[in-house]
């Protein structure tokens, strides 16, 4: 299936409704699908290879091994996207090139997963955000839905980030935003609404494209306005985050969990996550014999949201990104919080304890976040969905904040931030206009200590939910941390 592409794309004029490209954004992009910008440590080569004269941040350090961050961000001189020096970038994929095919890149890239392909390529996965109208919709062969132009889209990547082949693997979906990997290798899309008789879930193959499968609802993971989710590989149970408002914390467990292909098809127990009271085998006097936790509550997919609601599950603002790793589940709610600027949660399925790790009191430390990932070397990425310059902020187990990439261009958010299998690529989408990059640089090597440090660390201080002398002294009495307090005590669990 793989085929050579064009060395020259045709350049398109990409009109995204209330996100239009001017003329002055076009400018910047036409033509750069194949160039990179290297930011030098004394300044920014040239998209031709020369040196100009653009001085390096005042301020700047030396890359650090990526334990801290890596320093201040470059400005890039095509306006496009700052990074740390040492950093370059190539836009790979952009609304309305030209496919292999002759079809066009469609527009509203979103969520998106790497795997490793043959030859050791990178296979992309892509989501496309359309809904039943676009200039630059999921034209597949099979769709599910006639009148649906969103879908995925897959990008065979080689180790040089050249893209070599690119296709559509899922069509006639609508407003496909994040998703999930599995641990066998395929995508699953995730529908963000409940209209038109959409609102689930959809397994693609990338390397069997538009298949039955692909155009199959996952009917048993919920009827609802999905977002994300991410499978726990020690269970093979999957977690669901749900963007609307209010959203709840889904759990889908598979009647057959043996992670293979077709697995998922055979339905499984959909449930969402409560608070409720937990009775203990031994009280004491340092125990009052009760104490708070998680609960699940058995849903009936076809009425997900209003079941939820009914049982008196965790009501949640807007739930968006979501990821799992080294037995951690990383979920994030946008608007949550005191000031609306977000709040970031884990979940540890081994203890069935819920942490509010993170939330926002200010825009320049983080703004809503989106789409999440866990960096090869351990730290937690997020990428912003605010009113500004959207960003992809760094956390680390260290306790240390970042900023990796800025955008420059406009006020499109970032999505779909993953790495490449060998961890020397990392790959986002700027969804509006439509640009996916490679970027390349000193990123930390492969550190599995630190993956599952994360999801033991303490938040950094400024970022740590705010916790009151009762609450401490309440989670103390009954056995938590005070990060597990504070995420029950947000969702209505009472200081007794």
């Amino acid at each position: 299936m793989i085929t050579a592409l064009k060395n020259s794309r045709e350049e398109h004029v990409v009109n995204l409704g209330k996100n239009e490209l001017n003329r002055r954004d076009f400018l910047k992009v036409g033509g750069m699908s194949t160039v990179a910008l290297t930011l030098g440590a004394t300044g920014v080569m040239s998209l031709t290879g020369g040196p100009e004269s653009f001085a390096a941040a005042s301020n700047s350090r030396k890359v650090t091994s990526g334990f801290e961050g890596f320093g201040p961000l470059v400005k890039d001189p095509n306006g496009i996207l700052d990074l740390p020096r040492g950093f370059q970038y190539r836009i790979i994929s952009k609304t309305g090139d030209p496919m292999p095919n002759g079809d066009l890149v469609p527009a509203m890239l979103d969520g998106m997963a790497a795997y490793k392909g043959e030859k050791n390529t990178t296979i992309l996965v892509r989501n496309h955000e359309n809904g039943t109208n676009s200039d630059f919709p999921v034209n597949g062969k099979n769709p599910w839905s006639k009148g649906a132009a969103g879908g995925t889209t897959t990008l065979i990547v080689t180790p040089d980030r050249e893209v070599i082949d690119e296709y559509v693997s899922n069509s006639g979906t609508i407003r496909n935003c994040a998703g999930g990997a599995s641990t066998w290798g395929t995508w699953l899309t995730c529908e963000e609404t409940r209209e038109l008789g959409h609102g689930f879930v959809f397994e693609v193959n990338p390397l069997d494209p538009e298949n039955e499968m692909s155009k199959t609802p996952i009917r048993d993971m919920g009827y609802f306005s999905h977002e994300a989710c991410a499978v726990d590989p020690s269970t093979g149970i999957w977690y669901l985050t749900e963007d609307s408002s209010p959203s709840f914390l889904y759990r889908f467990t598979p009647h057959d969990r043996s992670q293979t292909l077709g697995s998922l098809q055979k339905g499984g127990i959909l449930e969402a996550a409560a608070i409720d009271e937990i009775s203990t085998s031994s009280p004491s006097q340092l125990n009052s014999g009760q104490k708070f936790g998680i609960v699940w509550k058995k849903l009936n997919p076809e009425r997900a949201q209003q079941d939820a609601k009914d049982l008196g599950c965790i009501q949640f603002s807007r739930l968006e990104g979501a990821y799992f790793s080294a037995g951690t589940f990383w979920f994030d709610d946008t608007s949550a919080g005191s000031k609306e600027l977000g709040r970031v949660y884990r979940y540890f399925p081994a203890t069935n304890t819920l942490e509010l790790f993170y939330e926002s009191t200010a825009k320049n430390e983080l703004e809503m976040p989106d789409n999440i990932t866990i960096t090869p070397w351990g730290d937690l990425w997020i990428a912003e969905d605010g009113g500004g310059n959207d960003r992809i902020v760094g956390l680390t187990p260290e306790g240390t904040i970042y900023t990796f990439a800025e955008n420059m261009m406009n006020g499109s958010e970032f999505a779909g931030p993953t790495f490449s299998p060998d961890g020397k690529t990392f790959f986002v989408n700027m969804q509006t206009p439509g640009i996916t990059f490679a970027i390349w640089g000193p990123f930390a090597r492969r550190n599995t200590a630190r993956q599952r440090a994360m999801g033991l660390a303490a938040p950094p201080a400024s970022l740590a939910p705010a916790v009151s002398d009762k609450l401490l002294a309440f989670a103390e009495e009954q056995g938590m941390s005070r990060l597990e307090a504070a995420a029950l005590e947000r969702h209505g669990m009472p200081i007794l």
